[in-house]
């Protein structure tokens, strides 16, 4: 019996490779695919700090932080506050020297930059550079900007829905061999739901227990008839683990 991971690559190989060391066979369907999105800075504003809440952001600006205009800018040199350790890691590999961590959602990134600005870290009236996807789940700027900083959102990668599933998970779902679904996000999941519709496997997909990063990513299983949805206690993938396992011992109970 298996284990589906719907995340994205490259941060799927990670979490299958953690999952085997807890024992488990893994089968990979990433329902989207990352794309970059040239970075193109057309704001004459002095950054003071970066805030970032996907690893995602940092790989697709990473290969054009050295080109002469963006060296100009100097980014590698600002503060960078970062969603997660894992977000954090990825910002340092790439050189940033200066990644303060929050928690593991944008509400703890917000709150940290407010503490830092309570502070005198950072300027209350400072211009802040935001990293961010095409997809945003809350307005994030927006917060922020309420609270009187100016936010510049730079968009630098979508993730693009997979229309379909790999082969041998289409044959997992059929032969009843798949025990479990880990999600990370709304649009995942959503991708997911529509890859299975597509393939004919959703009524199989939807009968085994779905684990789930966080609330709101669980009622987007809940809405589409997943009867066994499991929401990890903090929105980290140790607790998305704990979650998977409290389903497995209910299973074979």
């Amino acid at each position: 019996m298996s284990i589906l991971v719907t995340r994205p690559h490259p941060d799927n190989e990670a979490t299958a490779g953690n999952l085997r060391a807890r024992g488990h066979v893994v089968l990979l369907a990433p329902v989207l695919k990352f794309e970059p999105v040239a970075f193109h800075d057309e704001s004459e504003a002095g950054y003071s700090a970066i805030i970032v809440t996907s690893a995602n952001a940092i790989r697709a600006v990473a290969p054009q932080l050295r080109d002469l205009d963006l060296k100009n800018l100097g980014l590698l040199e600002l503060p960078l506050f970062a969603v997660g350790e894992h977000t954090a890691a990825v910002a340092r590999e790439v050189g940033f020297a200066d990644v303060i961590v929050a928690g593991d959602d944008a509400a703890s990134l917000r709150d940290k930059v407010m503490q830092s600005a309570r502070a005198k870290v950072l300027k209350k009236k400072s211009t802040l550079l935001y990293l961010a996807g095409a997809d945003l789940s809350r307005d994030l700027g927006g917060e922020l900007g309420a609270e009187g900083f100016s936010v510049v959102t730079q968009t630098t990668y979508r993730m693009v829905p997979v229309k379909i599933l790999p082969r041998d998970v289409c044959d997992g779902f059929a032969e009843h061999g798949i025990e479990a679904v880990l999600h990370y996000s709304r649009r995942s999941a959503r991708a997911f739901l529509d890859a299975a519709r597509d393939e004919g496997v959703e009524i199989s997909a939807l009968a085994i227990p779905q684990c789930c990063l966080s609330e709101t990513v669980a009622s987007v299983l809940r809405d589409a008839g997943a009867s066994q949805v499991l929401v990890a206690a903090t929105p980290d993938e140790n607790a998305l683990f704990d979650a998977l396992e409290r389903a497995l011992r209910t299973r074979l109970a």
